[in-house]
Parts: C-alpha cells; structure tokens; sequence
C-alpha cells in the first residue's frame, strides 16, 4: 500500500507528528497511552485550514464581502467538505484506531475522518511550518478550490445536493411529483426527493422544475442524510 507521505506529498521531518495525527483516541485510550492521540492536534490544524483557504479565498476574490466570502470558506471547511477531502487521500485506511472502533466502521465514521484532516493539516504545519501546510492543502485540495471558483454562488440546489450525496456513495439522488392541485392553467406540484430509500426533502412549484429545485433545497437545508454510519 502507498504511504500516508506519498499520499499527501509531504515527508514529515519528525514521524512521531504523523503517528500522532493518525491516532484516534479509541487507540490512545486500549494502549493505555491517553496523552498520545489526534485531539490536540486537530485543534491547531482547524486553526491552520481556516487561515490558509481564508488567504486563499481573500486572494481570489478581491471583491467579494465579508459575508460572500464567509460563505465561501463554510463551503471549504464544513465536515462535509473535509470528508471529502479525507476520501480523495485515502485517510481512513490510515488511521491508527482501537479495535472497537475498527469494528464499527471508525475508518468511515465522518467525525474521525474530519478531525484527522484538522490534525494532519496541524502535524504538518508544526513539522514544516505554515508554507509546507499551505503546500498541502493547495496541492490536494485544488478541485475543490477550484469548484468554488467556477461556481462562487450556491444557486444550483440539484447540482449541489448530487455533489455531497455523491461524496458519500455512486448513488444519485431520484425526484417524483407526488401531487399536483389546480386548473391546467395554474398547477402547483408537490415533488420528493429520495436517496438510499429516505425521503431528504419535499418542495413545491408551479411547475415540475421548480419543485424538484424546492425539493433539494430543502434536503440541503435539513442535512437529513447526515448521521455517523456513512461519510457526509
């Protein structure tokens, strides 16, 4: 198997950082080391992410508010989008986890794996400094830099709620009218959408259209596909 380092294209000065960073509390607690595990770590690290992609953010978009920008970076680092990014480099495989964890599905658990993105990105900037930590994030993460660039503004709620369901399995989502009331001339439509056989969300519009695009906004809204069984 490939290594964490060549993975990420970082060789770490001080290898004790890396085993930190990769170790779960559920770990640190069997081996009866309870001071050695990612928590501290992962502190530091979303300190480290938040400056580097605000930077990078306040670099790109030299016009943009306060708030867009905000809204920009909540789309960088929710654990939805760290996730991700611990999929893209294969994170959970290695993770260092106690052996009820393990068992439970911890290398997919989305808390675990959000959290050892944080104290990678923390190991990193500890062992190499803020310029090595920038390097990471940049060079991993560009697609999705790059995402936010091409589409600064959240205004394709099907798009957006097919991206993060897609994050998680090849499933895409399905929409259905599930009712329609009115004269032919002035129709509403009631539509659903349904991903791994749970409704996320229903909307309403005067045509099919509009209320599939009410529908995934409000399944955006309502995150009700979030849970610890699966990766955001």
């Amino acid at each position: 198997m490939e290594s964490i380092e060549e993975r990420i294209g970082y060789k770490f000065t001080n290898s004790l950082l890396l085993a930190e960073a990769l170790t779960h509390p559920s770990l640190a607690y069997e081996s009866k080391r309870p001071h050695f595990d990612n928590q501290r770590l992962e502190y530091l690290g979303d300190a480290v992410i938040q400056l580097i992609l605000t930077d990078e953010l306040f670099r790109l978009f030299p016009s943009f508010s306060e708030g867009r920008l905000t809204k920009l970076r909540s789309r960088l680092v929710s654990r939805s989008a760290l996730c991700r990014y611990a999929h893209k480099i294969d994170l959970g495989e290695y993770l260092l986890l106690g052996k009820g964890e393990s068992a439970s599905g911890g290398r997919k658990r989305p808390s675990n794996l959000a959290d050892a993105i944080e104290a990678l990105a923390g190991a990193i900037y500890l062992d190499g400094g803020i310029g090595k930590a920038r390097e990471f994030l940049l060079n991993n993460f560009s697609e999705f830099i790059e995402q936010i660039v091409d589409e600064p503004e959240e205004n394709n709620p099907k798009g957006e709620l097919q991206e993060q369901l897609q994050s998680i399995a090849p499933t895409s989502p399905s929409y259905s009218i599930v009712s329609q009331e009115g004269p032919d001339h002035s129709k509403s439509f009631v539509a659903e959408v349904t991903w791994e056989g749970t409704i996320l969300g229903r909307g309403t519009g005067k045509s099919k259209k509009e209320a599939e695009t009410q529908a995934a906004a409000n399944a955006l809204e309502n995150e009700s596909w979030k849970d610890e069984k699966v990766c955001e």
